[in-house]
């Protein structure tokens, strides 16, 4: 049997799965790359490892909610990220739903 900070754990890691693509289609409203979006989320309380982000940001974009594109910056070739027009338009719809289940669950705990 898992101890309580396994458990705890563990379904941190489930409620922060769906919270984190509404974070980052968020965040990419601006075009960033990944080492200025990993941070950008951090700073905002939304830690992710680079094993997670970048998987994510490519499953993203073959979903068409994400463009990418190569430069050179720094001397250094990066990969920046931006919402696309179907990105904007899911975004929209995730952050109304979003809403209502925050109000179901207020409702909800409240009791």
């Amino acid at each position: 049997m898992a101890t309580d900070s396994n458990l705890f754990e563990n379904l941190k890691m489930e409620l922060r799965r769906g919270s984190l693509i509404v974070a980052v289609l968020a965040q990419l409203r601006t075009e960033q790359y990944g080492y200025t979006l990993r941070k950008a989320l951090a700073e905002r309380g939304m830690e992710v490892d680079e094993g997670t982000l970048y998987p994510l940001l490519r499953r993203l974009e073959t979903q068409g909610l994400l463009s990418s594109e190569w430069r050179e910056e720094d001397k250094r070739n990066k990969r920046f990220y931006v919402l696309s027009a179907e990105g904007k338009q899911m975004l929209k719809q995730l952050l109304a739903e979003w809403k209502n289940i925050d109000a179901s669950l207020n409702g909800i705990v409240k009791g």
